[in-house]
């Protein structure tokens, strides 16, 4: 006998709800738009592909700048303490912080979410936290997908990623060549540990035993620490490079501020960095009292720092204005010739 009940609802994905989805997001989206570059004649969510018109842009040479990043394993942390209205902060912070090193502004973002069984409830908070860093940001959320995946992801699991695109000068490039002999280097602090060494913390949790929805710390509220968004940069750093206040930077992310820092010094040239210098967050302070070394601290995790400028000494006062007082860029230390990339002094005040 023939069997005529197969439906796609009934193997676990859900067209109706993700369809009752894309509405809300086309709807939600357009608080993203700018009036300058908006394709008026196209609507892009809904669509095959997303439009965005350059013409408008008054760019003599420019040059495209593209990222994709996710936010690693802080989904579980958002999962375990049920709170997901941050987490598409993060994402779209990993993407630009990113496109900003090298002096691009933001355009547009695009995103992915796969998840075992569409939830409407969760994925709307997740894109209202991407619509609040995309303005944030200062781009625009023209797209995405969602992927409802039954059996691919565990009960109540899913993952996210993004992609952004961000256009600069080609004159206003920024690149490791512009960074010189006695430059200094500026250090702006972090919102907490971002989105990259979660599984160490998560790992530690489990190990530790420690239950963040129960746990109990007068000095340090972890799990707000844990779940706090990325700091996005992009709005100072823009005016900056704007303003050719910048020789270089680096987003401190995942390999911590060792790694990052020496992906933008040039040959024959190392960067000086003194520990004694870093403002460390409680966070971190609490993280290594957990029983990591310094050397996995600062290879692992931003410590304080999220992000890095190489400038021009005469510049400091200039630069230093542009942020608000929590974020206010302060010096850790200067470029100097030698073979090593990287130099450190003195110990950290954990």
């Amino acid at each position: 006998m023939k069997n005529n009940n197969f439906t796609y609802k009934k193997s676990g994905v859900n067209i109706s709800k993700a369809n009752k989805f894309v509405k809300f997001i086309s709807t939600i989206s357009k608080k993203t738009i700018n009036p300058k570059t908006n394709f008026k004649k196209f609507k892009n969510i809904g669509s095959f592909g997303s439009i965005f018109d350059l013409s408008k842009l008054k760019i003599k040479e420019p040059v495209i700048v593209s990222s994709t990043d996710g936010v690693g394993t802080k989904i579980e942390i958002a999962n375990q303490i049920k709170k997901f209205d941050s987490i598409g902060i993060d994402l779209v912070a990993m993407c630009v912080n990113d496109l900003i090193v090298q002096g691009a502004k933001p355009l547009f973002f695009l995103d992915y979410i796969s998840i075992n069984k569409l939830e409407l409830n969760k994925t709307k908070k997740i894109i209202l936290g991407i619509v609040k860093g995309c303005k944030l940001a200062g781009c625009e959320l023209i797209g995405g997908e969602t992927a409802e995946m039954p059996g691919t992801y565990g009960k109540g699991k899913f993952d996210i990623a993004g992609f952004s695109v961000g256009i600069v000068e080609k004159k206003k490039l920024l690149t490791k060549l512009n960074v010189k002999k006695n430059n200094i280097i500026l250090a702006i602090p972090s919102s907490g540990i971002h989105s990259n060494g979660l599984s160490l913390v998560r790992y530690i949790l489990k190990k530790k035993k420690i239950n963040l929805n129960k746990s109990s710390n007068k000095k340090i509220n972890i799990k707000n620490e844990l779940i706090k968004p990325t700091k996005i940069y992009v709005k100072e750093i823009i005016k900056l490079a704007e303003n050719n206040l910048i020789n270089g930077c680096a987003n401190i992310t995942g390999g911590g501020l060792y790694d990052n820092l020496i992906r933008i010094i040039p040959k024959g040239l190392q960067a000086n960095i003194n520990l004694e210098k870093i403002k460390v967050l409680k966070i971190f302070k609490w993280l290594k009292q957990q029983g990591i070394s310094q050397n996995q601290m600062l290879k692992t995790f931003n410590c304080g720092v999220g992000f890095c400028l190489i400038v021009n000494k005469k510049n400091i006062k200039k630069i230093q204005n542009k942020f608000d007082k929590k974020f206010k860029p302060y010096v850790l230390g200067f470029i100097s010739k030698g073979k090593n990339k990287l130099s450190t002094d003195g110990k950290i005040n954990w």
